[in-house]
């Protein structure tokens, strides 16, 4: 079965403008309020502390960490997919995933490892994480189809 090339990616809104090439400071900037969100999550983990324990607001941490980390890569790579022109293929694509998530992967274990059993916070970090970045992404799109 051959690869073909997987159609543009991102949704650039009318008006606005895509640098020449793409900056990790492009992406910070674009990505402002979720980095909020996150440090904001990171705060709020500091009630766990328990008695002497920084364990569990540690692994918290690490986890709401990565989960930064690998949603800001994610919107790099993209930006510098899209100013680059390029159009990769799935198989591309799929490659740069699973690279991407195995590294997640493997970090985030060792991190839930070295500090269990209070290390399962790692993978709830990434877990809510997760979840308040796909709600902040969709809202907009869903604003965006409502209001045409």
């Amino acid at each position: 079965m051959s690869e073909h090339p997987v159609p543009a990616l991102g949704h650039v809104a009318e008006g606005q403008d895509l640098p020449e090439k793409a900056s990790i400071g492009r992406v910070l900037r674009d990505q402002r309020k979720i980095e909020l969100v996150a440090l904001g999550l990171m705060v709020m983990s500091l009630w766990f502390y328990q008695a002497g324990s920084w364990t569990l607001p540690l692994s918290l941490i690490i986890g709401l960490t990565l989960g930064l980390l690998n949603h800001l890569a994610t919107e790099y790579w993209l930006l510098k997919v899209i100013t680059s022109g390029e159009n990769p293929t799935r198989g591309e694509m799929t490659r740069t995933t699973i690279v991407r998530l195995a590294v997640l992967a493997v970090i985030a274990i060792a991190a839930a490892w070295a500090f269990w059993p209070y290390g399962i916070g790692v993978l709830l970090g990434l877990a809510i994480f997760r979840l308040i970045a796909l709600v902040m992404t969709t809202l907009p799109l869903l604003k965006e189809l409502k209001n045409p």
